[in-house]
């Protein structure tokens, strides 16, 4: 979310007298389920299938213990005081006082982002409904859904929002009016936590609500020119283009996978389709929610240019302008990796949000292309963004993870911030579980090494993952069935490692030289039955081409941190408010360590410490520097990249 330059765009002026209407007096009739449409002809089946979130249990780790927080905070927030604005905007009454930060402070009403923490609150109640079985996040779906129900009952139009003027908001950006605000951006979040709760909370109320709110955009948004709609569009507008095509897949209504094209911005598609990189100075996390969209209006129409645009995307964004965590831009947007050695240091880089939305599109492109290196990416962002991103002590969540030397990283109050990366946090950490496993008819993939089980029904068959990883480079895999079953376990050797070696049953049947695939194991298992994957991981630079001298540490893979102590911070000066100030809280003189030679002699002088993953390396201004994974940094300074000065 672009806090400091998302202002709507000026656009030609036009009257849209009834798109007006519509937004002023809705569009609810009664909805009827179409049979749920197959892929367009032409486009080939995916690949690989996900299996159900309730199919797949955690074991303990650290991510069991980030979904464990995280269940805690959705169940101590107040859906009533989320649901304040939605209720005032429909003529009813509050149940209970609106939260602070973006959903209510005026501070923050350029980005009229109001009732956007609802739509991911929903999203992630559906999530660990799914994952835990706990009845309690159901309930709150329904609750959540039965009250938007009462308030499109009570305003007589399917669209619900909590923008502080109401529907003028909505009604003037369709007539192509100057505003404040990114109100599609905003009710993209609505509707996407509807779909969640149709669709992963099984609520039947969440559907209706949300085929009222989308028959309501058909309406509002039919009188637009193709010209209108595009302009429009300059204005982020979050995944339009996708939710409408999932609501195509949900109903069979032509009339949403229309829409869905529609809001597919073509100022993006067109030169992404032709593999032109045309981002920088653009505001990052605007585009990878349309990028999602168009893989997902590929699936929904055939056009190929949706599919080339988002794998040209990926490919540009993961393997050419991200830093080593993963993450990418500075202060919310794309620069020239010419200009690398001007942003790295940024407090304001890692947008966590960019990181969330990133590993939804890699997913995607995985199923569709099984490659090993979607998966190294989508582990590589996991670490070091999504999981290092939550303050293990609270459940608290970052904005930014920026790399200026001896910073720290920075969380969210639980009431009075509500920032775009605390909602896409509510859901990051319920939703571990979605891609450690795939499959095919034939075959299971074990992508990521957490300890989990998976229960594969079509073949009456469970697989449980025992592993200490990243502590050490191994997992173990036994089978639990109820008769003899030839399937083939796919095993991902990831690039990090040079060499696998598998087992089974303690005998060695495949060895792997070749990093960044999957290694087949085909046989006839028998309850029992176990695999090991043995890999090595070792310490390794990462650095920009631009910046050869500027250089972050790894060990497999995982980003080593310096952690850099407390000197000049005070307890508590890590939860913050403001967003915008990233870069002005903790600021005092500090002056971090300096690594000095070559990055290549530096390395070699790194030396493992006395815990697993801690390492030393000595600083050419004092004490060595402890380097720790930075997943685990949390409440003090830290530096991921190193400007190497010569001995």
């Amino acid at each position: 979310m672009d806090h400091a330059s998302c202002c709507g765009h000026s656009r030609r002026a036009f009257l849209c007298s009834a798109a007006t209407a519509a937004v002023a007096a809705g569009f609810a009739p009664a909805t009827v389920e179409g049979a749920t449409p197959s892929p367009a002809g032409g486009v080939p089946a995916p690949a690989l299938r996900p299996f159900d979130l309730a199919d797949v249990d955690l074991g303990e780790g650290p991510f069991l213990h980030a979904q464990r927080m995280t269940e805690a905070y959705l169940l101590r927030l107040q859906p009533d005081r989320l649901l304040h604005n939605f209720r005032i905007n429909a003529g009813l009454v509050p149940k209970a006082p609106v939260y602070g930060g973006w959903e209510s402070a005026s501070i923050w009403a350029d980005i009229n982002c109001h009732g956007h923490t609802l739509g991911h609150y929903l999203s992630a109640c559906a999530l660990a409904w799914r994952s835990t079985r706990d009845r309690r996040f159901r309930q709150r779906v329904d609750y959540i859904a039965g009250e938007l129900a009462e308030c499109q009952r009570a305003s007589g139009t399917g669209l619900v929002c909590a923008f502080p003027k109401g529907v003028a908001l909505v009604a003037a950006h369709l007539r192509g009016e100057p505003i404040t605000g990114v109100p599609w951006y905003t009710l993209h979040k609505i509707f996407a936590g509807l779909r969640d709760g149709a669709l992963l909370a099984e609520s039947a109320t969440a559907r209706e609500v949300l085929t009222r709110l989308a028959d309501w955009a058909v309406i509002a948004t039919a009188p637009l020119s193709d010209t209108q709609f595009e302009a429009m569009l300059d204005t982020e507008h979050g995944g339009m283009n996708e939710v409408l095509a999932d609501l195509y897949f949900m109903t069979g209504k032509p009339e949403y996978r229309d829409l869905a094209r529609r809001f597919s911005h073509k100022a993006i598609l067109e030169p992404l389709s032709q593999e032109r990189d045309h981002l920088d100075g653009l505001h990052a996390n605007t585009q990878i929610p349309k990028i999602i969209g168009f893989e997902r209006v590929y699936e929904a129409t055939g056009d190929a240019a949706y599919q080339n645009a988002a794998a040209f995307f990926w490919k540009t964004v993961a393997q050419t302008r991200s830093f080593a965590t993963g993450g990418h831009g500075d202060n919310e947007h794309f620069f020239p990796m010419a200009d690398f050695a001007s942003h790295v240091f940024s407090a304001k880089g890692g947008e966590t949000c960019c990181q969330h939305n990133m590993l939804r599109l890699t997913r995607a492109l995985f199923l569709r292309d099984p490659q090993a290196d979607y998966a190294d990416y989508y582990e590589r962002v996991l670490y070091n963004g999504i999981l290092a991103s939550q303050d293990p002590d609270s459940g608290m969540v970052t904005y930014f993870q920026g790399a200026r030397p001896g910073y720290m990283k920075l969380y969210h109050t639980p009431e009075d911030s509500f920032w775009c990366c605390t909602g896409t946090g509510m859901e990051n950490h319920v939703k571990y579980r979605d891609s450690i496993y795939f499959r095919d008819d034939d075959s299971i993939v074990v992508n990521l090494f957490i300890p989990s089980t998976v229960r594969w029904a079509e073949r009456d068959a469970v697989l449980t993952q025992t592993t200490a990883f990243p502590e050490r480079p191994s997992t173990l895999l036994k089978w639990a069935l109820k008769r003899p079953t030839e399937a083939t376990l796919k095993l991902r050797h990831p690039r990090w490692s040079k060499e696998a070696t598998v087992l089974v049953n303690g005998r060695e049947v495949a060895r792997s030289q070749s990093p960044g695939r999957f290694i087949d194991v085909r046989r006839a298992w028998e309850n029992g039955d176990q695999v090991e994957l043995v890999l090595a991981m070792h310490l390794a630079i990462d650095r920009a081409p631009a910046a050869p001298d500027i250089v972050a540490f790894t060990y497999g893979p995982l980003v080593l941190a310096g952690a850099l102590g407390h000197e000049g911070l005070q307890e508590g000066a890590d939860v913050i408010v403001n967003e915008r100030l990233y870069g002005a809280y903790n600021d005092g003189p500090f002056t971090p360590p300096q690594l000095a030679g070559d990055p290549e002699d530096i390395l070699d002088r790194i030396r493992p410490g006395p815990e697993p993953l801690h390492f030393t390396v000595p600083s050419s201004t004092g004490a060595p520097v402890r380097l720790v994974p930075y997943f685990r940094i949390a409440h003090e300074r830290y530096a991921t990249y190193w400007p190497t000065t010569a001995s």
